[in-house]
Parts: C-alpha cells; sequence; structure tokens
C-alpha cells in the first residue's frame, strides 16, 4: 500500500494502515504500538522536512526475515549529515529533533539514503517470521493505474541455496484481467522452482494463454559461477548494478501467452556484490545509477523506493523491484 502524504489528515491515515497491518501480521499489542510510532515520525517528518512524499506499508521476507515494512521518500531538501540526524536533539527544523532517532529505537532494521538536493528515503522493518534461506535482500514498490483497486503487475521471489531466483510480471492493459494474467503468472513460477529458466518461462508462456497475456522477465542469480540467468518476453526493463557498472539486460519482445517468436537465456557474469533491479514499464527505463550517488549501494528497498519516485509512469500499473546478492 503506497500513500501521497501531502497534509496533516493524511498522518492519522497512515498511521491507521500500518497499525491494522501490523495487527493482521501478528504484531503483539506493544509492538504494533512500535509500528504506529514509526509511521506517525515518517509521515510527521515529511511534511515538515519536504512538504510531503510517499509513503509505503507492506510485508516483505527476506534474508532479514518475514517483515512489516514501512519506507518513506521524499524529493526534499536532503539531510547533510545523515549519522548525526539520528541522534536526539539534532535539527533542521526548528523542532526537538527526536524524530529519526524514535524510528530508529522502535524498529528492528532500518536503512537511509539521503544527499543534499536530491531528497531522502528511510526504511524501517518489524520481524514477523523467521528469515529465508536466500542470500539476499530485496526490496519493492508496487502501485496501481490511477483509479483502480486491482493492480495489472506482480513479481515473486524464490530462495534456494543455488541461487535466489526474481520473477516480474506486467499483464497487458491494468484492471482485473491484467492482475488476473498476473497471477497466473506468479502460480506457474510457484510449481515450478527447480526448472530451469526457459522451461520456466515456456511454461509461463503456455500458461498465459487464456489470459490476455504478460510482460515477464526471470533473473536467477547462479551463485557457483557467479553469473545471472535471464529470460524475459515484452517490456520489462532489467539491469545488474556491480560496483560502478550497470549492465542493461536483454529481453525478445512479445507478450506471454499470445506472441513469443524467441525464449532465449542471456547470462550476465559478476563478481562482489552485485544488484539486481527489474520493473515494468509503468517506469521509465531511462534512469542513471549514477544521478544519485550512492544509492546503489544502499538498501534494496530504498533503491526501489528513490526509483520509483522519479521515474513512475502515472498512466500504468507500475512494480520496481530490487535485490541484493550478498553471498
Amino acid at each position: 500500500m503506497i500513500w501521497k502524504v501531502s497534509d496533516a489528515s493524511h498522518v492519522g491515515e497512515v498511521r491507521r494502515a500500518a497499525t491494522a497491518l501490523a495487527e493482521n501480521c501478528g504484531l503483539d499489542e506493544t509492538r504494533a504500538g512500535r509500528v504506529a510510532i514509526v509511521a506517525t515520525e515518517m509521515a510527521t517528518n515529511l511534511l515538515k522536512h519536504a512538504g510531503g512524499g510517499d509513503i509505503v506499508v507492506q510485508r516483505v521476507a527476506d534474508k532479514d526475515g518475514d517483515c512489516l515494512e514501512l519506507m518513506a521518500f521524499d524529493a526534499g531538501p536532503g539531510i547533510a549529515s545523515p549519522e548525526r540526524a539520528f541522534e536526539d536533539g539534532f535539527s533542521t527544523a526548528g523542532s526537538p529533533g527526536t524524530g529519526l532517532g524514535a524510528i530508529r529505537r522502535q524498529c528492528d532494521h532500518l536503512a537511509l539514503w539521503s544527499r543534499p538536493r536530491l531528497g531522502t528515503a528511510i526504511m524501517a522493518r518489524f520481524k514477523v517470521g523467521p528469515a529465508t534461506e536466500a542470500a539476499a535482500s530485496v526490496g519493492y514498490v508496487m502501485a496501481p493505474y490511477p483509479g483502480e483497486t486491482a493492480i495489472g503487475d506482480a513479481w515473486a521471489f524464490h530462495a534456494a541455496a543455488a541461487g535466489p531466483r526474481l520473477l516480474v510480471a506486467d499483464g497487458s492493459g491494468h484492471g482485473p484481467q491484467a492482475a488476473a494474467a498476473a497471477a497466473a503468472a506468479l502460480r506457474t513460477f510457484d510449481q515450478h522452482r527447480v526448472t530451469g529458466s526457459v522451461q520456466l518461462v515456456e511454461a509461463i508462456h503456455g500458461a498465459l494463454r487464456p489470459t490476455r497475456g504478460a510482460a515477464i522477465a526471470v533473473a536467477e542469480v547462479d551463485l557457483a559461477q557467479r553469473l545471472v540467468r535471464f529470460v524475459g518476453i515484452g517490456n520489462i526493463a532489467g539491469a545488474l548494478i556491480t560496483g560502478d557498472k550497470c549492465q542493461r539486460m536483454v529481453s525478445h519482445n512479445g507478450i506471454a501467452g499470445h506472441v513469443a517468436s524467441r525464449i532465449r537465456e542471456f547470462t550476465y557474469p559478476f563478481s562482489g556484490a552485485a544488484t539486481l533491479v527489474l520493473h515494468s514499464d509503468g517506469l521509465s527505463a531511462k534512469w542513471n545509477p549514477d544521478a544519485f550517488p550512492g544509492l546503489m549501494s544502499s538498501h534494496p528497498s530504498l533503491i526501489a523506493g528513490m526509483l520509483f519516485r522519479e521515474h513512475r509512469r502515472e498512466r500504468d500499473d507500475a512494480c520496481v523491484v530490487a535485490m541484493r546478492v550478498v553471498a
């Protein structure tokens, strides 16, 4: 769920939504109260320091565990001294200066990216369940076509000893039928956990024939060979970032379920830490990693949030997923 925060009334809306999700996740009253504090501080800080922004409240599971995640991002003036901003009493807005410090004390995992004149993104996670076996961190942001409640974009993540695997699907068009196509892709992805990437995409292509079809992409990390295997049909954008290098990954034209003249695997070697970014065409693919210094080495949730903030197209569903391989 994503909210635009532009006036004081939105603070209560975000707090109530975050508290409801905390209760649905099974958090006790004390921890749900901590979630409410973080939601309030994030929304208040957006108004106070940036004149507004966006807050995401969602659930995600990766090496940190099964977590409830709150994330706020804005296009404000940024923070010149991010570490000092967590100190109680430090403020640039004439306030008591306890907001970021309170957020850090309440949550289980925290990450922040900010640069002067480029804005700020902050993520707080509350652990709900145990960590997965994947050697990866994952972050995402999703939003439906304006005015729709159903979202035609979807993503899924599989942990495996050989390496994690990621799927992004964009059902053709938008609304319930697009959502049905994306859901069919996710079901097939889940049913073929040990299938090779090409065979997996072929299976998804077949499963989507009764639907209106979708653009799909599968990125599989081979930890032993230190490479990414990528198979795509349609306009899902993919990028592999290692150090200061960004490799754009190649999909073939088509619509899974209807037209796929070629289903081919491309491989992309990497060394050291690697970050994968996949997104639907609800975001422009013209983003440049160099535009946000230090962002691509930050937590994947912050990467997803800032790319969504800067490159969202308002005429379609949108989904962006970032995954950091840490083994």
